[in-house]
This record gives C-alpha cells, structure tokens and sequence, in this order.
C-alpha cells in the first residue's frame, strides 16, 4: 500500500519563472499561432487570458465542487469508491501512488455525468448542469487552442487535432482535485524543509490539458531544458492554464512536450482545480502527423490507439514515462497484448 509522497524542497532546482500567457483577444491575431507553438515547444505549458468562458460557467461548478468537498466523509464516500469514475480520496490510480487530496473524477458524457450525480448532489439536475456547461466551454476553449496550434505548424488540416477531441466518441474527462488547507506547522509532522505532495510529479496521457484553479498556489511544473527545474506557477483564478499532453507529444513527433508538473499542498487554505483532459476516441490512432515528419526528422513513435495507451498508462506508476515505451526501437516497449 503507498503512503502520501513527503519530499524535500529542493531549493537548488525551484525558481519562479514568466510563465508564457496568451490573450486570445489581441489585435494582432496573426502572431498568437506562432506564440502559442512556441510556448508547447519550450514549456509545454502557458497561461490563458481573455478566454471567453464565462465567469458564471465557472463559478457554478467551483460552487458545486466546494458544496461537495465540504460534506463530511460519510456522505461524500456515497459518489465513490473511483473505479475509476467517482469519489476517491489520498489513492491515485489503481498501483498504489498515493497523494494529500480528494477528488472527484467525471466522464464527460451528460448522461454519465446526470447518473453519477445522484450520489454527489442533493440537486442533481444542478449538479448535472453546471458540470456540461463548464465541458462545453472549455472544450469549446480547448479546441480553439488546437486549432491555432494547426495554424502555427502549418497542418494543412488545422482540425486534425481538435476534431479528435470533438468525436461523439472522445475519452474526455472532467476532475475536481480537492486539496485540504495544511494544519499549523506546530501540529504538523513535516519539517520546515518537507513539502505535502497534493498530487504527485507526473505528465497527462491526454491531448491537451485545461486547469483552472482557486487563488491559492501549489502548481508546479518542470522544466525539461533546465534539468528539471521546478517552477511555481502563480494562481490566477481568472485565467486558464493550457498543459500539453503525451498524445499531442506524439502527434507532433516530439516537437511538442509534454510537460511534468506535480501539485504541493502546503497552503494554510485549501485549493480546489477543476482539470478537463481532452481525449480521443478509444479506437483512435495516434501517430505523428505527415508535416511533422521528414528524412531528417523521421517518426519517433509507432502508431497506437489511445485505448492500447490507456490501458498501458494504467498498467504503471504516476511518475513514470510512458510515452518513451510506444517510441520506435524502444526494447522496453510495452506489449499491449498481454
């Protein structure tokens, strides 16, 4: 059985950092494909401003989370256990990685969701509306962002990623992570060096990731051009926060990364985000696209399915790299046959 993740801060390799933001309402529209490919190329990450999702979309759901998460135990155990849909509390996954939160995990289709809020809210319907109301937006916002991405790499089908995300079929997923306010530290066993590790240092299987969280901090992400440096991403409960995941790494043949990041629980306030991870269809093939491959750069990845590199995500731990085993040449493929 795992135990919540306790870490040393590693002071040498934490620095706060710009993060890239992209206003989607500038004038000059012709250079937001270009700033928005070089922020995935270089952070894999960037923030969203003047995104057009409405405040009061968003505020219903963070209203709805809270409501939830503020229940006690016994009621709240009623939406789970996450199998892997639900209610699930400090265990992630099915092979023992173990973080300080709770959360609550939602397929994105309305009649799963309308079903699974009976046992979350006193007033499903709801409950049920402002969950399909946020999913529509963001998804609306997220494909959007994919479609500019399309513009920047010069895809002759700038929907070939968010027409993936938009299929009747697609995996999308909707999570409300629940971070519980850290007790004083004089009633607390960490030492003044340790941090409360919320969720723990991984990359997102999916497409493309879109977090919003409250205005307390705890986001980290890390760098891969700095050796794994760990930048603190400031709150901004105004904003969106745009993370690029293993399938669109592939999809542009590495020329996108996927970054790691991982959540601290250390705040004297809880934190609550609510994360929508656009997902293809599960009989989808993901493979780089013709632009992004050349002699000089030939594919890195063989073609699978995004239901072969589920099963495979869940077959391992939180932190490891799973895209390296679907590389081409890699001896330590998986067999996804097993």
């Amino acid at each position: 059985m795992g135990v919540p993740s306790v870490s040393p801060l590693r002071t040498k390799k934490t620095k706060a950092i710009g993060i890239p933001t992209i206003d989607l309402s500038m004038p000059n529209a012709s250079i937001i494909p270009e700033s928005i490919v070089k922020a995935c190329e270089q952070y894999g990450f960037f923030k969203v401003v003047n995104h057009g999702v409405s405040n009061e979309v968003i505020t219903r759901l963070e209203e709805e989370g809270n409501g939830f998460f503020a229940k006690p135990a016994v009621e709240k155990q009623r939406a789970g256990p996450a199998t892997p849909f639900g209610y699930g509390c400090k265990s992630i996954g099915p092979n023992g990685d173990m973080g300080d939160l709770e959360y609550l995990l939602l397929q994105t289709n309305p009649l799963s969701i309308y079903e699974r809020s009976k046992a979350i809210s006193n007033d499903p319907a709801n409950f049920s509306c402002a969950v399909n109301d946020y999913i529509e937006a963001v998804r609306k916002l997220a494909c959007e962002i994919l479609d500019l991405v399309g513009d920047g790499l010069w895809i002759s089908d700038k929907f070939s990623f968010s027409r993936l995300i938009t299929d009747v079929e697609s995996d999308s997923l909707l999570r409300l992570n629940h971070y519980p306010a850290s007790a004083p530290l004089s009633h607390s066993s960490l030492k003044p060096h340790q941090n409360r590790i919320g969720f723990g240092e991984h990359s997102d299987p999916q497409i493309l990731t879109i977090l919003r969280s409250n205005d307390v901090a705890g986001l980290q992400i890390s760098l891969h051009q700095h050796d794994g440096l760990w930048v603190p991403v400031p709150p901004d409960p105004t904003s969106f926060f745009v993370i690029v995941g293993d399938a669109l790494q592939a999809l542009t043949n590495g020329r996108f990364k996927s970054v790691r990041h991982r959540a601290l629980a250390n705040s004297m306030k809880p934190r609550m985000s609510m994360v929508y991870f656009g997902a293809p269809p599960l009989n989808a093939w993901i493979s780089p696209l013709p632009e992004m491959v050349s002699p000089e750069k030939p594919s890195l990845y063989k073609p699978f399915t995004w239901g072969d590199y589920k099963k495979a995500a869940y077959s391992l731990r939180l932190g490891d790299s799973r895209l390296d085993h679907f590389k081409i040449n890699n001896i330590n493929n998986i067999n996804i046959n097993k």
